[in-house]
């Protein structure tokens, strides 16, 4: 089935990655949102703090950081801090999330909260998941989609042991995967009017 016409809609998606988890998150967000039919760009947060007048022209921004102690990264933290730059600037765009930790909890949900309140001190527009939680039965399991039962955004787990090669699981990415759809298909529809 072709991927269907976005119209042009522009996603950039901006992440840190301490050890290359993120990043690949950030790929499979990148990948949702080329598959729904819009246009998007990888930005690691250094260079976003360079290019952030760029940022205006996109129409959605998806916000990715590792959580380290219960909260963004300090490479993330620096492109929060420099984005008053941008104050004004990215009103109204759609925003979304996502994190890694290696802890199955790892206070991600806190993470998930630093980046919408951020998102909403410029006045955006929050996307979430849109997913059911996973593996909360007797018939899940770690191959869920949204295995750990996130809704404000998408949340992954990485084994402290496992390189980005091996982590974080198959069913973290898809989960990742299906937020940059969502997020490109809200755009869609904020742009255009289209409910399919």
């Amino acid at each position: 089935m072709a991927a269907p016409d976005c119209g042009g809609i522009r996603v950039a998606v901006i992440f840190h990655s301490g050890e290359g988890h993120t990043a690949t998150l950030a790929q499979a967000v990148l990948r949702g949102v080329e598959e729904s039919g819009a246009n998007g760009e990888l930005f690691d947060a250094a260079t976003a703090i360079l290019r952030m007048q760029e940022l205006q022209r996109f129409d959605a921004l998806v916000f990715g950081s590792p959580t380290y102690m219960g909260s963004v990264s300090a490479g993330f933290k620096a492109f929060m801090e420099e984005s008053r730059l941008a104050r004004g600037q990215w009103r109204d765009k759609l925003a979304a999330g996502f994190t890694n930790s290696a802890s199955q909890s790892g206070d991600k949900l806190n993470t998930l909260v630093q980046l919408a309140i951020f998102a909403a001190q410029h006045g955006m527009l929050w996307v979430s998941l849109g997913l059911r939680a996973g593996n909360n039965s007797t018939q899940g399991s770690v191959d869920d989609l949204n295995r750990l039962g996130s809704f404000l955004g998408a949340m992954a787990q990485s084994n402290v042991d496992q390189g980005a090669e091996q982590a974080p699981p198959e069913s973290d990415r898809a989960t990742a995967f299906c937020l940059g759809q969502r997020v490109a298909t809200v755009a869609r529809q904020m742009r255009y009017g289209v409910t399919q």
